[in-house]
């Protein structure tokens, strides 16, 4: 498989990610059709040439369609970007599936954890999707902000998959001056670096919203590092992706950049908001809120010790101050600093 072979991609979701890369490859003059649940969306999109809800501001290319219709969008795709919050993926998989009849690459670019069941996105796509595409999995994944994709500012990027030509092909699909992808073939681990930072990124905002510091910052991801890679081991995954542009280089960014919508929602925790009020007033998702449930169903089943996650879910689903959740974190047992634990 080539890039040359690739004329028309389907997007499956319209947020402000699915829309960056729709936009992306099709300032490459690819054909692209992007689908949206939101009926507003697809005539922002077609009468205006800006998705007005999710990604305003950015035009958007002539070779970029939309439609609410998935059998549309499908229809003639030789690749499939997948692009929808984590907990709708599934019900989305399952209604696009009767109009998958060829086996075309199919990529990931959800991050997110399924929270009934504990699945990565690609074990739900193993589950949903039909026997021929199982192989063409593969996952998008790293330090990318939409807005500034779409402004055409430097970004780099992580392409995971089983089959090395498929992920060559899709690397060079995406791949421009100011678009890099490097591939791996650790679907777990990055996958993991793409959800579990989220959590990170919720604790992070925490610790600026009470104003606690760099010191105090830099600490908390330090340590929300050490927490990922070890439920990484633990599920399978290599560490050292850990180390990568899925899971440091994500980390970072979200957990300090002011575009980060779950490092906003910890601010706001911090601050002393309630979390319902936060999430009412945002229209796009948070990943991490619903993550942090599923993180810590992982770590009690693989029987890893996760502190910050612990600590995160008090706060978001117990009531817990903020600042007693930082002091308890605190005032843990000393420990040495490369124990597994």
């Amino acid at each position: 498989m080539t890039q040359s072979f690739i004329q028309r991609v389907a997007v499956i979701g319209a947020g402000a990610w699915g829309t960056a890369l729709a936009r992306h490859l099709a300032e490459k003059q690819i054909s692209v059709c992007v689908w949206a649940h939101e009926p507003e969306v697809v005539q922002a999109i077609e009468r205006r040439r800006e998705n007005v809800v999710f990604l305003p501001g950015v035009q958007l290319p002539s070779t970029l369609t939309a439609t609410n219709h998935l059998s549309d969008a499908l229809a003639e795709a030789d690749c499939v970007i997948f692009a929808v919050p984590s907990h709708v993926a599934r019900l989305v998989l399952s209604q696009l599936s009767p109009h998958l009849s060829q086996s075309v690459p199919f990529v990931s670019a959800t991050k997110g954890i399924e929270e009934t069941t504990l699945d990565l996105m690609t074990q739900v796509m193993q589950d949903v999707l039909p026997l021929h595409l199982r192989s063409s999995l593969m996952v998008l994944s790293g330090p990318s902000f939409a807005s500034e994709v779409s402004q055409g500012k430097p970004t780099a990027l992580c392409l995971a998959g089983q089959d090395a030509g498929a992920v060559k092909a899709i690397q060079a699909l995406f791949m421009t001056p100011n678009f890099r992808v490097y591939a791996d073939d650790d679907l777990i681990g990055v996958q993991l670096g793409g959800s579990l930072k989220n959590v990170m990124a919720l604790a992070a905002g925490v610790v600026d919203g009470l104003e606690l510091g760099h010191n105090a910052r830099a600490a908390l991801i330090t340590r929300g590092l050490a927490e990922m890679i070890r439920l990484g081991r633990a599920m399978g995954a290599d560490p050292r992706t850990f180390y990568g542009l899925s899971g440091v280089g994500d980390l970072i960014l979200t957990c300090t950049g002011p575009l980060s919508r779950n490092h906003s929602v910890g601010v706001r925790l911090g601050r002393g908001e309630r979390l319902d009020g936060i999430l009412a007033s945002m229209q796009a998702v948070a990943e991490g809120v619903r993550t942090a449930k599923a993180a810590l169903g992982l770590a009690q089943r693989c029987a890893v010790d996760m502190p910050i996650v612990q600590e995160v879910n008090a706060v978001l689903f117990a009531d817990k101050p903020c600042r007693q959740a930082v002091g308890d974190l605190m005032e843990r047992e000393a420990k040495e600093e490369k124990a597994l634990s």
